[in-house]
């Protein structure tokens, strides 16, 4: 491996599996820094395409988004690091894949778990092809002032405390990366701070070794000493021992390995790590950090004097004027997101939705306050969840039975109407279901079931004024406006709506007072005197019905009444219902599988 520097402020990655969290920190990362390009150049999502936006700086950017490796490396061809968030299960086929991807130099696997046979087939593959592998299991690495991997070194209050935005003079690997912020931070208090960071990975085979690392540091110019921290476990670290004693290594290297705690355990201790478990004595800390310490590195009595081992041989190349401490720089500020900001109490912003009648912040979504579970629990049904998201409030139980036997009895008229004939015409064009229900809806307004508002408006003002059936109608007539609710094509004053006569006899046997309904009958009995037509139909039931519905509850005041009407609330009713029967006319014509309609032309009237 050896070589060098395998990062630099120009370097771009391709992000494998889209974690939103990692790729935002190292944008935050990029503009700490002070870079002038984004180090995501692309995310590869399989079986998505698209772009994902996120922030670069206060500047908001869209990341291409590819459905395959081979996709993105063509699509970036100088992004040659792979960031590798698969899972254990995926992560070695994704890696390998990049691997051979000639664009790709660097692949950093963070799964663990990932299985053994399935590393070493990786490790072979990078070392022949001349690639670095860094994990698995690992948190990934960083070049300080220029590129991070994923949530390398965790808060951008972290990165700030370290130092990380701007490179020191100190190169760093370990196995562990939780252990990698730790010393990150300590680095910082005794030294200029990090060059370069990596942490291999606790897996036992790791894509690239301790000493795979520091020989390349010492390749790197600016690196001017070297702090390794290892762990029981595995040989890797006398890789490191040979490489000291063969004097590849000319720069100072503070080493410490971890799990000295080992030996008053009576039996054999598996530490966090797949690999941080001795195997004999040679694997013991004890052992290594003997041969480390024999083969020239500085390796203190414990790890509490780790960081005054640092500090020391720092102190001493500067004295030596082999270094000269980095001037400190101020990073710029990162901007906080909103969201963050908000709950802090640092900043307020408007909203710009308002919602009444519904809240799904909680553990449940709510209708007006009321838990859903609590509505199934309770046995309530449609009518109630319609009281609650139209009204908010709880209605008594007859009223929202009035509200389902309405939804029932709205629901169809058979084909013939225009809103089924418009959705069944739709739905033999091969029309998908939404748009063969908005086609039959389309048709709903003052001439197709959208007179329940008018209706309830009309007859409620004529009966408020005192006005009888006769001066109601009349003055109907002299504006000339058709009295909404009376009159249908079919029914007849001797052949009634079955429907008006269902609503009608529910009310009259549960509503307080049908008042609305009894002056909504005498107009239709004037009516009736002058065409046998006239009839009351099932608008008008339901817009009488629906006023004595709100006033007779006691729920609502008069201005809430009139507003109810206003807007629109009772029509919505009948959308609400017809919408059944346009679904279900839809469904029909497509299980009949029906062609294109095409009307005949001997019923039409061809004229000039």
């Amino acid at each position: 491996m050896a070589t060098g520097q395998l990062f630099s402020k120009t370097t771009q990655a391709l992000f494998y599996n889209y974690k939103q969290l990692p790729i935002q920190r190292m944008l935050d990362f990029d503009f700490l820094c002070g870079r002038e390009t984004p180090s995501v150049a692309g995310i590869i999502n399989p079986g998505s395409e698209g772009f994902q936006k996120l922030f670069f700086g206060q500047e908001e950017i869209a990341i291409p988004v590819h459905s395959t490796i081979e996709a993105a490396c063509a699509a970036h061809p100088t992004a040659d690091v792979f960031i590798n968030f698969a899972s254990f299960r995926s992560a070695a086929a994704s890696s390998m894949s990049a691997l051979k991807q000639p664009t790709i130099k660097v692949a950093a696997i963070i799964a663990e778990g990932v299985p053994e046979s399935d590393a070493k087939e990786l490790i072979a593959y990078a070392k022949a092809n001349n690639k670095v592998v860094i994990g698995p299991a690992t948190v990934g690495g960083i070049q300080a002032g220029a590129f991070k991997i994923g949530d390398t070194a965790g808060t951008i209050d972290n990165i700030i405390q370290c130092k990380l935005y701007r490179p020191g003079s100190v190169g760093f690997v370990s196995k562990s990366g939780g252990m990698s912020n730790e010393l990150y931070n300590s680095i910082a208090r005794v030294t200029d701070g990090i060059y370069e960071g990596i942490a291999i990975g606790g897996d036992v085979f790791p894509g690239s070794t301790l000493s795979d690392h520091v020989l390349r540091f010492n390749n790197i110019p600016q690196v001017k000493m070297v702090v390794v921290l290892g762990e029981l476990g595995g040989r890797d670290e006398y890789s490191l021992v040979e490489a000291l004693k063969q004097g590849k290594i000319n720069k100072p290297v503070v080493a410490w390995v971890s799990g000295t705690c080992a030996t008053l355990f009576k039996s054999e201790v598996q530490f966090g790590h797949a690999g941080a478990k001795s195997g004999g004595e040679m694997e013991s800390a004890q052992a290594k950090n003997q041969a480390l310490r024999d083969a020239g590195a500085i390796v203190p009595t414990s790890y509490e004097a780790f960081e005054g081992a640092i500090k020391d041989a720092f102190e001493k190349l500067v004295e030596a004027g082999k270094t000269t401490p980095v001037k400190e720089i101020t990073p710029p500020q990162i901007p906080e997101d909103l969201s963050t900001a908000i709950k802090s109490g640092k900043v307020r912003a408007p909203t710009h939705i308002i919602s009444t009648i519904s809240d799904d912040r909680g553990e449940e979504p709510c209708y007006a306050g009321v838990p859903m579970s609590s509505i199934v629990e309770q046995g309530l049904g449609v009518g109630d969840v319609i009281s609650l998201l139209w009204f908010k409030r709880s209605l008594p139980r007859y009223c929202t039975r009035f509200i389902e036997i309405c939804v029932m009895l709205c629901a169809d008229h058979g084909p013939c109407v225009s809103g089924a004939h418009n959705s069944i015409v739709t739905a033999r064009a091969g029309k998908d279901l939404v748009s063969c229900l908005v086609s039959g809806l389309l048709t709903i307004g003052p001439r197709f079931g959208g007179a329940i508002d008018d209706a309830a408006r009309y007859f409620k003002d004529a009966y408020d004024k005192g006005l009888t059936p006769y001066e109601f109608v009349e003055s109907m007539k002299k504006k000339g406006i058709r009295v909404p609710g009376i009159g249908h094509r079919i029914k007849r004053g001797d052949n009634r709506d079955k429907r008006v006569e269902l609503l009608q006899r529910y009310a009259r046997e549960n509503f307080p007072s049908v008042k609305y309904m009894e002056y909504a009958v005498q107009v239709e009995t004037y009516t009736l005197s002058k065409a046998n037509n006239l009839v009351l139909n099932v608008d008008g039931a339901i817009g009488s019905l629906f006023l004595d519905l709100l006033a007779g509850s006691g729920m609502f005041t008069k201005p809430e009444i009139d507003e109810i009407v206003e807007i629109g609330y009772l029509n919505g009713l009948f959308v609400l219902a017809r919408s059944i029967g346009l679904i279900g006319h839809t469904f029909d014509q497509k299980r009949l599988k029906q062609p294109l309609y095409r009307h005949p032309w001997e019923d039409v009237l061809y004229t000039k």
